[in-house]
């Protein structure tokens, strides 16, 4: 929440990371810092929507939400960057897989035209910068698992409408399902194809 207005994860993440932290993302990408600010944008976005996927059924839910107890001190934006790093790829292997995290930094690689490698380290930087501020809304707002979830279903609802189809796809590759929007409300359909697909479910314990 900024000045009382309550703002998306994405914006209190760019808030967040300021003008030094674009560039420093500008020169890790090997490009400009509006290209820079599309992508944290995009990537935010991704991870965000796997944690709503996360927090889709009940389980989910509950484990994400005991998660966010151990990221509500952590301070990713100063913190070491190889700790980020392995934090970061606990988060991604979560909630989307090896083979699901590869996917998504292939379907960013292709958004920005940048390097798929590069995106897999930016990935697990950004991820515990997610994790924490939904961590400290959790915490400050007494969220429950339930209210996790709406509150991440809300994020989804708030995509950009130039972010919609690339994260309906992206998810949707991933998870399974459609690829043209985000279909939180009508995932009730079994995953069998996806044994990955299904972090909440088949990776409980965080």
């Amino acid at each position: 929440m900024i000045g009382g207005t309550v703002v998306s994860i994405n914006d209190e993440l760019l808030a967040q990371l300021g003008d030094p932290g674009i560039r420093e993302i500008a020169g890790l990408l090997d490009t400009d810092t509006d290209t820079a600010r599309q992508v944290v944008e995009a990537a935010s976005g991704t991870i965000v929507g796997g944690l709503a996927r996360s927090a889709d059924n009940p389980d989910g839910a509950h484990a994400l939400r005991a998660a966010l107890d151990d990221h509500v001190d952590a301070d990713p934006f100063t913190g070491d960057v190889a700790s980020l790093e392995r934090d970061g790829q606990s988060i991604l292997g979560h909630v989307f897989g090896g083979e699901g995290t590869e996917q998504a930094a292939a379907g960013l690689s292709q958004f920005a035209g940048l390097d798929s490698n590069i995106l897999m380290k930016l990935l697990p930087l950004l991820a515990p910068m997610v994790m924490s501020i939904l961590a400290n809304r959790a915490s400050q707002q007494n969220m429950d698992a339930g209210a996790v979830a709406d509150d991440l279903n809300k994020e989804q609802s708030a995509v950009p409408g130039d972010l919609e189809d690339l994260l309906g796809g992206l998810l949707g590759g991933i998870f399974g399902g459609g690829g043209t929007a985000i279909p939180h409300q009508t995932r009730t359909e079994p995953q069998d194809t996806e044994p990955q697909a299904a972090p909440g479910t088949s990776n409980p314990d965080w």
